[in-house]
């Protein structure tokens, strides 16, 4: 099956950690809600727990999310799972949100067959860190086969050193997402363009990079996104204007609908 048929004329729909304007963002909530409304692609963050469990936060800490303190990575699993992470919704249908695995999204997905993901690796090889980072790396790509995922998955990180390593080490085995200005791909060595699928073109237009530079970008062979900027009807006309194949946001309902009725979205 070929999972990848964007276009600028059948603009794909990324739910950014779900549907996170109305759902506790990274939760299994916020992604069901999204795989309801028929989004093309689900993007999550992953992290790790103390004891090596594979989850889905953004930040390397819960205070922003959850109704908890400390970093992430210094918590183990169980103790994770007791915190709330609908709490920044108040108290209403969506406390007691807990933090989901990374399993829990790939048995999700398994029963949405064209639903792709794009899997974000929050773990940095930062000096020190690096053995842990490219051991979450490897685990990470160990569920997409596990789970048949691998010409499914989309694999992200602002850390060009990961970027580099999975080229590396798996060739071109998966797809790459990087980023525009170069400068958002942290410790490049080479061009992360050379090897990249798809790249978030950032800028000043609705968080979008000119209609030059994407055609630019084009001409060198690598698919434009645009970032969770896109949030009305001016930003996806934006979009539009620039060409970009898919469009990352918080609101998937709005932009959804916003694509239909422009003849720009299957």
């Amino acid at each position: 099956m070929n999972y990848w048929t964007q276009s600028a004329e059948n603009i794909y729909v990324a739910a950014h950690r779900g549907w996170c304007a109305k759902y506790p963002e990274n939760t299994m909530e916020a992604i069901r809600a999204a795989g309801e409304l028929g989004v093309d692609q689900i993007e999550v963050d992953i992290r790790v727990t103390r004891d090596g469990e594979l989850v889905l936060i953004h930040d390397d800490t819960v205070d922003r999310t959850t109704n908890g303190t400390g970093r992430v990575c210094d918590y183990t699993f169980e103790e994770l799972r007791k915190l709330d992470a609908g709490y920044r919704f108040g108290r209403g249908e969506h406390a007691g949100a807990i933090i989901p695995t990374l399993d829990e999204l790939m048995e999700y997905a398994s029963a949405l067959p064209a639903m792709t993901l794009d899997l974000e690796l929050k773990v940095y090889p930062s000096e020190g860190n690096e053995e842990l980072a490219y051991s979450v790396c490897d685990r990470v790509i160990a569920k997409v086969e596990e789970y048949g995922f691998a010409d499914r998955v989309v694999l992200n990180s602002f850390s060009a050193l990961l970027h580099e390593y999975i080229l590396k080490k798996y060739g071109d085995r998966y797809l790459q997402h990087v980023y525009f200005p170069e400068r958002h791909n942290h410790g490049a060595t080479i061009s992360p363009y050379s090897y990249a699928y798809c790249v978030c073109m950032f800028g000043d237009n609705y968080g979008m990079a000119s209609p030059e530079e994407f055609a630019k970008m084009r001409e060198s062979g690598v698919r434009t996104w645009a970032g969770a900027g896109v949030r009305d009807a001016e930003g996806v006309d934006m979009a539009i204007k620039c060409g970009a194949e898919l469009i990352t946001c918080n609101n998937p309902d709005v932009i959804l609908s916003l694509l239909r009725q422009r003849g720009r979205h299957a």
